[in-house]
């Protein structure tokens, strides 16, 4: 399949040398093409961190990251942004969206950024929604809609623009559970029949259990990786749980 992402060494500290906080401690790990990958740990642990990290929210303090070959840790301004644009798909907890645009505007403005011409614009967008099953609610706004639908919204948005790599953040931690459930079903078909690579951070087992492989988080640094392999959700669901009683009271509430 190829390797999409290499993170080499990466540190990320806060604060002054007299009150050092080292938020991430000399982490490594690669992604290949068209996995999904979860990342777990306790508040604190330093996972969101490392998501901002990826997506160049955050700059690392020292280390390497890599996004098909090219270090994105060296990128600045116009390069920047066209990295962001053209090579990150995003789905955050509160979705995001714009109020004023209809879910078809949505999803469509990267593609419209972007110039692509109308007529594919709406092939896409159509298509997407189709297959994530919200052709009906495309003339609707979000206000109009329930937090599932929007979350589905966001990901067609996130996957429009074909993008090397899908970052979630706690994607579920909004929705009930049959919203959280269609939603993860959605994941899955995005992965497993468009190929997508997804990176999701998420402080719940069962979200996890859709992942094809999970990395721990403790105090900065990976702790424990899971590979569900041959695995059914359900036999990896409970190793996830098994991993969270061996880290004790720090993952507690994870579940």
């Amino acid at each position: 399949m190829g390797r999409i992402l290499e993170v080499k060494n990466i540190e990320k500290y806060y604060g002054t040398k007299s009150n050092l906080s080292k938020a991430i401690n000399n982490i490594s790990f690669n992604v290949d093409k068209g996995e999904f990958l979860g990342i777990m740990g306790a508040s604190g642990s330093g996972k969101t961190t490392l998501l901002n990290c990826i997506s160049t929210i955050d700059k690392v303090t020292a280390g390497q990251i890599f996004v098909n070959g090219k270090e994105i840790t060296k990128l600045k301004g116009n390069e920047l942004n066209k990295f962001r644009r053209e090579e990150l798909g995003f789905i955050f907890q509160d979705f995001n969206l714009l109020d004023t645009l209809t879910c078809y505007e949505n999803i469509a403005l990267a593609l419209t950024i972007q110039k692509v011409r109308p007529k594919e614009i709406d092939k896409r967008v159509k298509n997407i929604a189709e297959k994530l099953e919200i052709s009906d609610i495309l003339k609707k706004y979000p206000y109009q809609i329930s937090g599932g639908q929007k979350q589905r919204v966001a990901s067609s948005r996130a996957i429009i623009t074909n993008p090397g790599i899908v970052l979630a953040d706690e994607p579920t931690g909004a929705l009930d559970s049959k919203s959280a459930r269609q939603l993860l079903e959605s994941f899955e078909f995005l992965n497993q029949k468009m190929n997508a690579t997804i990176i999701m951070v998420t402080h719940d087992a069962f979200t996890a259990s859709y992942a094809n492989r999970i990395l721990f988080i403790k105090d900065g640094k990976i702790f424990n990786e899971l590979i569900k392999g041959s695995d059914s959700r359900k036999q990896f669901f409970e190793k996830i749980i098994e991993v969270q009683t061996l880290l004790g009271g720090d993952l507690n509430n994870v579940i």
